[in-house]
């Protein structure tokens, strides 16, 4: 049997009885951050300009758009909530070879769950499935596609269909069909996340994740796709030239979670900003250093935060994409803000003289021991100059929201208030956290979703 089908019959035959209590209480983590992130994309220029678009190209349908109220087809759906759970940039983060947020997938499941009547108790087997596999699919190639070029929106291709399958309650054959067609044909290109950034860095996931969907329901009603796209003949472990170790996406499966294993961001930046993040933070304020008494900071890292975090274009961000993405930057916003939440990220504050005088004072440099280390340690060494003549060193092994020092509910309750306030009321946003922690309760999924919708958005229908 190939690989996509060992995943599919496993899929398939995938109970919520069977997933151990500590990955269910996991997967209401994930969904609660998620909706969190989502209340704060409804805020960003990138989801309205989609949700605009979808206004328009986008049909009547069953699946709802997290916090507007508005429904359309599953497709479409699937597309705008992984964009608004995606767009800050602040959600999961899992890296073991490539990087992923496989809470991106969380919308295929949603979507799904519509389509098919679907419980709670449905919806969280989806985000389940959605962690298992695209987990799996991070650690099975050696180096990460990632290292060579590739996006890990390829991956995402390939597991989502098996979310949106599972829930549309496909056979195992059918749900293989669905990973040939979204995988073959949505190979995704590192060119998005290098160099200069645009709005697609935060695009290509929610893509892959609707072409996810849009498979299975071809495959739902007899639409096939080639079984050999992930190990045969000019499949993934053909055409992307990695070691690939199949074993590690099939064997052990439902023996233990890849969810627990998976992180959260305490920060709206790329993954691997949060070690240095961290570090700097808990030196500024543990020395209470201002801006003017920083002469330099000496930043050393893995090599590829060196190259992709810290080229000449991060020292001069000039859009959001690139300043989440910029190293520099969001140490220079730890140095002048003490903080680094979306308020960090707005035009204005891009431009703010405090944070660009800190830029030239940021050094970053790859070091081969720490590159050695990871991925088991997302370590760190931080050494901070000031204008007396002090040499401050921290040293961190892993940041905050690592699963070895996780974010605590009430940390997750902070973020999620803060980014769901300035579009719900006290009243409504009581609500919308029952609902989700009490997720598994609802005979209906789409319950959960018009228990979202806000009362202070403008995109509202």
């Amino acid at each position: 049997m190939t690989v996509s089908g060992k995943m599919a019959a496993w899929a398939a035959g995938l109970r919520y009885e069977d997933i151990a209590p500590e990955a269910i209480a996991a997967a209401k983590r994930f969904l609660f951050d998620s909706v969190g992130c989502a209340y704060g994309g409804l805020l960003q220029h990138d989801c309205k300009i989609a949700l605009e678009v979808l206004e328009e190209t986008a049909g009547p349908g069953p699946a709802s758009v997290i916090g507007t109220g508005k429904r359309m087809d599953p497709v479409s759906a699937a597309l705008a909530n992984a964009l608004l759970i995606r767009v800050l940039d602040y959600n999961d983060i899992y890296w073991k070879q490539d990087p992923s947020h496989p809470s991106d997938i969380i919308p295929a499941a949603m979507s799904a769950a519509a389509r098919a009547g679907g419980t709670g108790r449905d919806l969280l087997l989806g985000i389940v499935l959605a962690y298992e596999f695209e987990q799996r699919l991070c650690e099975a190639s050696f180096p990460g596609i990632r290292e060579i070029g590739w996006h890990h929106a390829t991956l995402t291709a390939a597991v989502s269909p098996i979310v949106a399958g599972r829930l549309l309650g496909l056979s195992a054959e059918q749900i293989q069909h669905a990973i040939g067609i979204s995988a073959s044909r949505h190979l995704t290109g590192g060119s998005v996340t290098a160099g200069k950034l645009t709005m697609m860095k935060n695009t290509v996931d929610p893509m892959a994740t609707q072409s996810g969907v849009f498979a299975a329901l071809l495959a739902e009603k007899g639409y096939t796709g080639p079984e050999h796209v992930l190990d045969g003949k000019e499949g993934f472990s053909h055409v992307l030239k990695t070691d690939w170790r199949w074993d590690i996406v099939t064997e052990g499966l439902g023996q233990s979670w890849r969810i627990l294993q998976c992180g959260m961001k305490a920060f709206p930046t790329e993954a691997l900003t949060h070690a240095p993040m961290s570090a700097v933070l808990d030196l500024v304020k543990t020395h209470d250093l201002a801006p003017d008494d920083v002469v330099k900071v000496r930043i050393r890292s893995l090599a590829r935060a060196a190259d992709i975090l810290a080229d000449p274009s991060k020292y001069d961000p000039q859009n959001k994409e690139t300043a989440d993405h910029s190293l520099p930057y969001v140490v220079a916003a730890c140095i002048a803000d003490r903080r680094v939440t979306p308020e960090q990220f707005t035009p204005a504050k891009i431009q703010d003289p405090v944070i660009r005088a800190q830029l030239r004072k940021i050094e970053v440099v790859a070091d081969p021991e720490i590159e050695a280390a990871f991925p088991a340690l997302q370590k760190v060494h931080v050494t901070i100059e000031t204008a007396d003549g002090r040499a401050l060193v921290r040293t961190l092994d892993y940041p905050k929201g690592d699963p070895r020092n996780p974010m605590t509910d009430a940390e997750l309750t902070e973020k999620f208030d803060a980014l769901a306030t300035p579009v719900m009321s006290p009243e409504r946003l009581k609500g919308a956290k029952e609902a989700i922690w009490a997720v598994e309760r609802l005979g209906r999924a789409e319950a959960l979703m018009e228990s979202l919708v806000c009362d202070r958005c403008t995109l509202r229908s």
